[in-house]
């Protein structure tokens, strides 16, 4: 009768030993996940400002000629995102450009 104790106080110590982080990291992962769905709820909730694209050939005067030819009047996004470097860097024009320094800030998107 001594072992059959023995044995289980060994499997109530063990299932005690997993049982319990377990069932705490389920209740964490839970709770996580109602957090995150309500974060996601008032994220849909929030409507964006509509983006404005600046128009650039106004501000910098460009003559007729040259509107016809750039590619980044016919563009959705502003002129310095369509010219901007393959790495990712803007033009070294656009840093210095009115219509880049008097735009707003851009406001982050959800993907």
């Amino acid at each position: 009768m001594d072992w059959i104790d023995t044995l289980l106080a060994f499997i109530i110590g063990i299932g005690l030993r997993v049982a319990i982080p377990v069932a705490v990291t389920v209740i964490a992962i839970y709770l996580l996940r109602r957090l995150d769905a309500r974060w996601q709820a008032e994220a849909d909730q929030e409507i964006p400002a509509p983006v404005v694209k600046p128009e650039c050939w106004k501000i910098k005067e460009c003559p007729p000629e040259q509107r016809k030819v750039c590619p980044a009047i016919t563009q959705t996004q502003p002129c310095w995102q369509f010219f901007r470097k393959p790495n990712g860097y803007l033009q070294e024009t656009c840093l210095g450009c009115d219509v880049f320094r008097q735009s707003p800030p851009p406001v982050p998107t959800r993907a």
